[in-house]
């Protein structure tokens, strides 16, 4: 744990602060679920396809993100943390269940399968409504749950939100829509109220943060999860000036992904960065910041226009691109601003804290893969020898340490990431037999989770 705060010096109020706040957390971590008076409201911000260097907090030389630069101010900004999968289903089965993607059939698929039935599309794989999730564990113990904004683990009518711990949902289901339309990539409706297609008018960034912001400005009788599910910067590349290119697009996979660029990417940023801002402000004016965990993250690595300098890489690849994402964590009076954790994490690690600090426990048939990051956030220095799978169709990979195993077919590398984050000296003849431990380590990793389907 690195921190540039140590040689400050610290004012009254933060020191009562911050040791009320390890006295509340430890005796959370180390008690029974607490009373729902200790419990924090909880904000999940999930961006879409978003890179490690999109944020100007994390280098991003061309435009600005001061909402997120200034949550990253006043709590902790990880260098070192880690999507589930490099692409969008499989790390959102991570999340909602705290688990491997692999352990599941639908962590398998991207993008998720369909059959035709009575002139119907009818998915036949998502996320089973009798696992375990975040969601239905924090909803068990006493908090209002929603989910505002993109779900993308399976279809209605076997399939949704509500079926798997929400209370309620707005957004959509697809893993792709118009940003102005609100129709997926073959023309149908996808923006949902529940399980009911509506019909609102508005970029979508805009419709998912207003959403958000009554959520937080309504009466809450129990403490509240939300989790709010960007579309940005997912593909369409479309601004929210962008109403011509929403005209002009194609509904198919290869419209959506056509067309943008630098200066449409970068207003989609900035624009998603203005709504966190305002769901962030609705906050405070409501009395909440103080009483709100707040986290925000990525799926995945980023796409063509990231900025994912100094690795190589982007999304559908298991090199640091695809999978290292942006992550920032602020908890008042529990999390010191101004802090910034080299500490290894992944997506379901958020699941874990989460849970834990909803005052419950993870479901024993389904333990979590994630570790509750409660004690980092109070700045303890854990040692830890925790290692990280990762595995898409065509590649596999673990990160132990500094190192940093990947195997395509046949062929395998290994990079210490200590000194080549870009991974391109490839150690495994100078290092054999950490080539052996970690591919023995991976193999068994494997041997444990579900096989992809053959085709």
């Amino acid at each position: 744990m690195n921190s540039n705060e140590d040689d400050r010096k610290v004012t009254r109020r933060q020191f009562v602060g911050s040791a009320l706040g390890a006295a509340v957390v430890a005796g959370a971590i180390s008690n029974s679920p607490v009373e729902g008076a200790q419990r924090p409201n909880i904000l999940f911000i999930l961006a879409d396809d978003m890179g490690w260097g999109d944020l100007s907090c994390y280098g991003r030389p061309d435009y600005r993100t001061p909402n997120l630069d200034r949550l990253a101010q006043q709590g902790m900004r990880f260098t070192d943390a880690y999507a589930a999968a490099p692409v969008c289903t499989p790390t959102r089965v991570g999340f909602l269940t705290g688990r491997y993607p692999a352990r599941l059939a639908v962590g398998l698929e991207e993008p998720i399968t369909e059959r035709k039935e009575l002139g119907e599309r009818i998915k036949t794989v998502g996320l089973p409504p009798d696992h375990p999730t975040v969601a239905s564990l924090i909803k068990a113990a006493g908090y209002e749950t929603a989910l505002v904004g993109k779900w993308h683990l399976g279809y209605l009518p076997n399939f949704g939100p509500l079926k798997s711990g929400f209370d309620e949902f707005f957004g959509i289901m697809s893993g792709a829509g118009d940003h102005f339309t609100h129709k997926d990539m073959m023309g149908d409706a996808d923006l949902f109220e529940g399980e009911v297609p509506v019909e609102r008018a508005g970029y979508s960034t805009d419709l998912l943060t207003n959403r958000a912001i009554e959520y937080i400005r309504r009466p809450h009788k129990k403490p509240f999860y939300l989790s709010l599910h960007y579309t940005a910067p997912h593909w369409p590349w479309e601004g929210p000036a962008d109403v011509a290119v929403s005209n002009a697009i194609k509904y198919s996979s290869l419209g959506f992904r056509a067309g943008g660029s630098l200066k449409i990417y970068g207003e989609m940023m900035k624009s998603l960065d203005a709504g966190i801002g305002r769901v962030l402000d609705a906050l405070r004016s409501a009395g909440l910041e103080r009483d709100t965990l707040v986290i925000f993250t990525s799926d995945n690595g980023g796409e063509r226009f990231s900025y994912n300098w100094p690795f190589t890489g982007q999304k559908m690849d298991l090199h640091e691109g695809g999978i290292r994402v942006p992550a920032i964590v602020r908890w008042p009076g529990i999390v010191p601003p101004g802090r910034t954790s080299e500490r290894h994490v992944i997506t379901m690690d958020w699941t874990a804290t989460m849970i834990a600090a909803a005052g419950t426990r993870p479901d024993k048939a389904y333990p979590l893969d994630g570790e509750d990051l409660r004690p980092i956030l109070l700045g303890q220095h854990l040692s830890s020898d925790r290692a990280f799978y990762w595995r898409t169709v065509r590649q596999g990979a673990m990160r132990s340490g500094k190192w940093k195993y990947i195997r395509e077919g046949k062929n395998e590398s290994l990079f210490n990431l200590s000194v080549d984050e870009h991974e391109q000296a490839d150690f495994k003849d100078a290092e054999p037999r950490t080539l052996h431990l970690l591919r023995g380590k991976f193999n068994d990793w494997e041997s444990g989770v579900l096989a992809y389907p053959k085709s």
